[in-house]
């Protein structure tokens, strides 16, 4: 008999601790969170190449969910830019690679993935300049000075910059995101040029004598990857 009674207390125990396990479920949220990599373009250079008759540009952008808050991201850029102003007209080309990482400050509702984000960036511009046209400045306004044709070609030239970017993310479809981002670059190197400057540099944008700081803004749409999930669990509002 007693064989019996302690048999039954812990099948009583079991059952219980069943319960108060489906009990926890119930009353918490389970969902599946998304880690990958996205992939997409700049619009916003789409955008000035089909608007500007002196630009034209592209650029890939991308990043890998690192964890739960922080991206590695890098983009991966082309541009051809002509300089044209009345007493200069100077054309820049060139490649660029843009490589860091952005960290989420957003907690998201549950299910979402957005980002609002910090991030920072190496960058590495390869490009040359051709000096295609200049006036001579003068402050004698009886004869208008002539442009001198040049087309003088500077070639193998390179730039490093530090950049923070800025920016948000939004899930507009099911792995489809829009985002726009604003940019704060410091220059940390460049080739020095005999007589000359570079004027445009591919992926950092207009220098100039002052300082070596330059700022830029882009908007993109980009598709989740997805590699892999994570089961979180949140609980329910009471």
């Amino acid at each position: 008999m007693n064989k019996i009674l302690t048999f039954l207390f812990f099948i009583s125990v079991l059952s219980l601790g069943g319960l108060e396990r489906c009990h926890a479920q119930n009353d918490s949220i389970v969902y599946n969170e998304r880690y990958g990599l996205s992939l997409g373009v700049d619009l916003y250079k789409i955008t000035r190449t089909s608007l500007e008759d002196n630009y034209t540009g592209f650029e890939i952008n991308g990043d890998f969910r690192y964890n739960d808050n922080v991206y590695l991201a890098a983009e991966l850029g082309n541009e051809d830019y002509t300089f044209d102003e009345t007493n200069l007209v100077v054309n820049s080309k060139g490649s660029y690679l843009k490589i860091g990482a952005n960290y989420n400050f957003y907690k998201n509702w549950i299910g979402m993935q957005n980002l609002i984000y910090g991030g920072f960036r190496v960058g590495l511009s390869s490009f040359s300049q051709t000096l295609e046209e200049f006036n001579f400045y003068t402050t004698d306004n009886t004869f208008e000075p002539l442009p001198q044709t040049v087309n003088r070609e500077f070639n193998n030239l390179a730039a490093v910059w530090i950049e923070f970017q800025f920016g948000l993310r939004v899930e507009v479809l099911k792995n489809v995101y829009a985002g726009t981002h604003v940019q704060l670059k410091g220059l940390a190197s460049e080739t020095d040029l005999q007589n000359f400057d570079n004027i445009y540099i591919p992926g950092f944008n207009i220098t100039n004598d002052y300082n070596g700081i330059g700022f830029g803004w882009g908007y993109s749409l980009r598709y989740l990857i997805p590699i892999k999930t994570k089961r979180r669990t949140q609980p329910r509002d009471n």
